[in-house]
């Protein structure tokens, strides 16, 4: 999560989550794709140059929706989700909640929206929970606080943390004024369009031979 100070100086009018792993994962995709390909191109005879373009165009685009583009933006007034095919622009007084299942979810309008970019990990949650348990058992009191520091880590998972940080973000700005609203979507064409390009342009080369 990273967050970026506001017009004003004050302390921090929007925050984004996004997932640190998927966009490691998706430069390293990148590379290998830009590696493969272009050697397929540069090397290859008859239509393989040709079927290497087409598997790049669309590869690149799905690589780049999964991976690099996820991405959460919580302002003052609403909550942008860009996931791999859609941006989904929520006022916070559409939203109606924000949980993690075994998958980050918001709730407007009757609607649910996956939020990709907030990837739940089980075995995180486990970790956390074993910290709690284990802390509760040394207190005395048998209180712990689940947002102190700790010196071997989080005693909560970071994905739910985050929710946890969206619902409070929620609550505290769906009475602003700028808040109201309707939820609006908007499709990723331009990663939709090439992909199927490719894909169309692969399928035709491969029939030809």
């Amino acid at each position: 999560m990273t967050r970026s100070p506001d017009a004003s100086g004050q302390e921090y009018a929007e925050r984004c989550f996004r997932s640190s792993a998927g966009i490691g994962g998706g430069v390293l995709l990148l590379a290998l794709s830009a590696w493969l390909g272009g050697d397929a191109m540069l090397r290859g005879t008859g239509n393989a140059p040709w079927l290497a373009l087409a598997g790049l165009l669309f590869a690149v685009p799905m690589i780049v929706a999964f991976t690099l583009r996820p991405a959460v933006w919580a302002g003052e007034d609403r909550l942008l989700v860009r996931n791999p095919f859609r941006t989904i622009t929520l006022p916070w007084a559409s939203v109606e909640g924000v949980r993690a299942g075994y998958s980050s979810e918001v709730f407007a309008d009757g609607k649910k929206y996956q939020l990709w970019a907030i990837p739940v990990s089980l075995k995180q949650r486990k970790r956390a929970a074993r910290r709690q348990a284990r802390d509760a058992a040394q207190d005395v009191t048998g209180r712990v606080s689940v947002t102190a520091a700790h010196p071997s880590g989080p005693l909560r998972a970071p994905s739910d943390q985050a929710i946890e940080d969206l619902r409070e973000l929620a609550e505290r700005g769906a009475s602003r004024a700028g808040a109201q609203g309707s939820p609006t979507v908007r499709w990723a064409y331009e990663l939709i369009a090439p992909s199927v390009v490719g894909l169309l342009l692969f399928a035709a080369l491969a029939a030809v031979g």
